[in-house]
């Protein structure tokens, strides 16, 4: 299937038929639920462990990408989305669940949210790369989904951290503790495996030593140091992927573009693998028992609870409805979601743990066609009525990427 779609896949691009659509569309079929062709036994262990490294390398090549030099130049709309959008969003989500799903626990409410929080723009992928589109608006969101998910690593820790402290107050001081060892021991290892790979890289590099197609190795080492060692010491994986990616690129400067193509194009094959998969596994079953609220859930989650605050946090900033409203439609969810969920099901102790399966499920679903379906539709109308009322906004400044 991976080799079928890449062999039409220029020609698919800036269509609504995206990769991860067609990848769910063939897990349905070849699913539990449907033909019954992929047979991954009872434990989904394995899902969990593609999920987590395709998860891993993602992180690590968001953050290696990110220039903080340039981002403080143009810090207005990432900082207003992750500032402000990004809470607003977890906490209106959080009280959607609570006032929907009886069942839930607060806390429990409150991690669906956090689940639900960060946005993936390899769904959005024609809308981050169309030059036609503002620069600002561009870059605000391939910002925003490539810092979220890191940000919402912690988040999604310390909300499972007081479902625990909930059922078992006696154990909140453990907790806590518990929460800020795992943060810590995953920045502490994050700094030091991309320092040292990092460091000796440019030494080895500024020799002449390093042969381009070797050297796309090297960011990889960094990622399969950090995640197993962080793991293994009792910290978050994907906290010190993330840490680690900052500090590599920090350290390797505009180098790391011409480095970091391999971990990309692994994160993006796998990014596949891990949609069809879940698909086969989650998606099938949840569709045999779909409920009304979850599926109002659902649609609220992927436009009142996005939109609403992304409004919200544009408020001053200078932006028209229009571009508020596109800017606010664009929050895809996907992989981040698909991986914390699969945590859940495998780690966490929740009673209402199916609930939140369910809806997680179909949100990135329904996302997968929505956003797919809407991208060419949208930046087409969106790019005339740029056109038509603010001709000088399409002018380009100066990107956040390197």
């Amino acid at each position: 299937m991976v080799a079928c779609y890449a062999l039409v896949s220029r020609r698919l691009a800036g269509t609504w038929v995206t990769g991860p659509l067609v990848f769910t569309f063939v897990g349905l079929v070849i699913g539990v639920k449907g033909l019954d062709v992929l047979d991954v036994g009872p434990s989904i262990d394995g899902i969990k462990l593609v999920a987590e490294v395709t998860l891993a390398l993602v992180l690590f090549s968001d953050a290696s990408r990110l220039d903080l030099r340039r981002l403080r130049r143009e810090i207005g709309v990432p900082v207003r989305l992750l500032g402000i959008g990004l809470p607003l969003s977890i906490l209106l989500g959080a009280g959607l669940g609570v006032v929907m799903f009886p069942e839930l626990l607060v806390a429990e409410a409150l991690v669906l949210a956090v689940l639900l929080a960060p946005t993936d723009a390899a769904l959005g992928q024609a809308v981050v790369s169309d030059t036609r589109l503002p620069t600002d608006v561009r870059q605000g969101l391939n910002v925003e989904s490539g810092l979220n998910d890191g940000i919402c690593v912690p988040l999604l820790v310390a909300a499972i951290a007081l479902v625990d402290i909930g059922t078992s107050p006696s154990r909140r001081g453990d907790v806590i503790v518990d929460l800020v060892r795992e943060a810590s021991i995953a920045a502490v290892v994050g700094v030091i495996a991309a320092g040292i790979v990092a460091v000796l890289f440019r030494m080895a590099d500024r020799r002449g030593w390093v042969d381009q197609q070797w050297a796309r190795v090297v960011p990889l080492t960094v990622v399969a140091i950090a995640y197993p060692v962080t793991v293994g010491l009792g910290g978050s994986g994907f906290i010190a992927c993330f840490v680690a990616g900052l500090v590599f690129g920090a350290l390797v400067g505009p180098r790391v573009d011409d480095v970091i193509e391999l971990v990309e194009e692994a994160g993006g094959l796998l990014s596949g693998v891990t949609f069809l998969l879940a698909a086969a596994v989650l998606l099938g079953p949840v569709l045999t028992r779909l409920s009304v609220p979850v599926l109002v859930y659902a649609i609220l989650s992927l436009t009142v609870v996005r939109m609403l605050p992304v409004a919200l946090s544009l408020i001053g900033s200078g932006t028209s409805t229009p571009t508020k409203a596109f800017t606010g439609w664009f929050g895809p969810r996907g992989l981040a979601t698909i991986v914390f969920t699969l945590t859940v099901v495998r780690d966490a102790e929740l009673a209402g743990a199916r609930t939140v399966v369910d809806v997680a499920a179909i949100t990135v679903a329904l996302s997968i066609l929505a956003h797919g379906v809407s991208a060419p539709v949208l930046i087409e109308r969106y790019v005339r009525w740029e056109a038509a009322n603010s001709p000088a906004s399409g002018e380009p400044s100066a990107p956040v990427g390197r």
